[in-house]
């Protein structure tokens, strides 16, 4: 088949992406720096049906979502964060299933001088099975080793890289020489999209219980400023009535009007002792057990020794 030319592949990638977010509610950014064509072969095969992965260069992408906006404002809160190798992933299934999915798809890879470490690399004790002439890699890394056996003995775990920080020739030749692939490269989720709407990723991971609890810890404070500001809602409203209930029954007691509710208040108030002759009885059992016990060392203490 013969390739289409450029003005035409152009034309079609704009219709495609335009299609793509005129059809799903949701997508994330996602940045795919280090991420191979085989890879991305493999990411796509493993999410068919579920999401479709679009990468392109910057400038188209932003050019198609500028000439979309009349018909979907909300897309130009994606214009900021397309910078980078970055590209989208759209669906209609839950996100933390296609975050999961993508987790799922990094694959190892090997230390690069030059490269920028994705995470930290701690270097951990171990015989290295390395003769003693690769012993001054080890030295120039300030590493702690014994030879043991002939062989090059790292003493303790030491942290060699730290994330951010760009991978040293030496230290990659050395991860290298004992096989060791401390990265792995995939797709990173870097913002969500979801309904007009940009989230950070950590979103995903706030439960339904999270909110319940974290709603029920701020209904006080909205009740406490309504009551403060005299602005009947609905969760200051319980406590006013309650309060003025309290205040009603303050008046009651200190005058000779009653109401069925106030009766108990002021038989309180005239006889306490009657509320509480239950108290007394419960605790009887617990003196007369003590009067036992008492009474039982007693006796013990009146026996002599040759008795």
């Amino acid at each position: 088949m013969p390739r289409e030319d450029r003005t035409t592949w152009k034309s079609n990638y704009f219709l495609e992406i335009l299609q793509l977010l005129d059809d799903y509610p949701k997508c994330f950014i996602v940045g795919a720096d280090n991420v191979g064509s085989k890879q991305m072969q493999q990411i796509q095969m493993s999410l068919h049906g579920k999401a479709v992965v679009l990468i392109g260069k910057n400038t188209m992408m932003r050019k198609a979502i500028c000439g979309h906006l009349e018909n979907n404002p909300a897309l130009e809160k994606l214009l900021p964060h397309i910078h980078g190798n970055v590209g989208f992933m759209f669906t209609k299934e839950d996100l933390k299933d296609i975050r999961d999915m993508l987790l799922a798809n990094k694959v190892p890879a090997a230390a690069c001088g030059g490269a920028i470490a994705p995470c930290d690399v701690t270097m951990p004790a171990q015989n290295t099975g390395l003769g003693p002439e690769k012993n001054s890699f080890f030295q120039a890394l300030a590493i702690t080793t014994k030879i043991s056996r002939v062989t090059i003995e790292i003493l303790s775990d030491m942290q060699l890289i730290k994330t951010g920080e760009k991978v040293g020739t030496c230290k990659a030749t050395l991860l290298n020489m004992l096989t060791i692939s401390p990265f792995s490269f995939g797709l990173i989720i870097q913002q969500v999209f979801a309904n007009g709407s940009i989230y950070n990723l950590e979103v995903l991971d706030i439960r339904e219980e999270t909110l319940h609890l974290q709603f029920l810890e701020g209904v006080p404070n909205v009740a406490s400023v309504y009551l403060q500001i005299g602005y009947p809602t609905v969760t200051s409203v319980p406590h006013s009535i309650i309060n003025g209930c309290k205040q009603v029954l303050a008046v009651v007691v200190e005058t000779d009007y009653t109401f069925p509710p106030a009766e108990k208040v002021k038989a309180f108030l005239a006889d306490p002792s009657a509320f509480a002759v239950a108290a007394p009885a419960a605790a009887a059992p617990a003196k007369v057990e003590a009067k036992e016990e008492s009474g039982e060392s007693d006796e013990d203490m009146g026996f002599g020794l040759f008795d």
